[in-house]
């Protein structure tokens, strides 16, 4: 059973570092390609501090003389703003199943 788990781990950590394109790109694209991430980030940034202010803006606000439909206007807004914000999050996100799942392959392999 050691044998096959060493051999799995030789596998796959030679395959992980074996290149699956070489294609030789040109200055020009490769600057093209880094630059657009950077600019995509940054305006997802932008994105993301106008959508906070805007609900630290409700949150701020006297809701005790607005009428039910502007209240329930306001928290659709807010509900919107915050999947929004979830969205643009980009985070990997495990549950406590699948860390319990690796662990007990980690042990189990190792």
């Amino acid at each position: 059973m050691k044998k096959i788990a060493i051999i799995f781990i030789k596998l796959s950590l030679m395959m992980s570092f074996i290149p699956f394109q070489l294609n030789a790109q040109t200055a020009s694209v490769a600057t093209e390609t880094t630059s657009t991430p950077t600019e995509s980030k940054a305006a997802a940034a932008a994105a993301a501090n106008v959508m906070l202010a805007r609900l630290n803006e409700i949150k701020a606000m006297d809701k005790s003389n607005l009428t039910s439909s502007d209240k329930k206007e306001l928290r659709k807004e807010v509900k919107a703003l915050r999947t929004n914000l979830k969205e643009n999050g980009n985070g990997v996100y495990l549950s406590v199943g699948a860390i319990i799942i690796i662990i007990l392959l980690l042990v189990i392999l190792l």
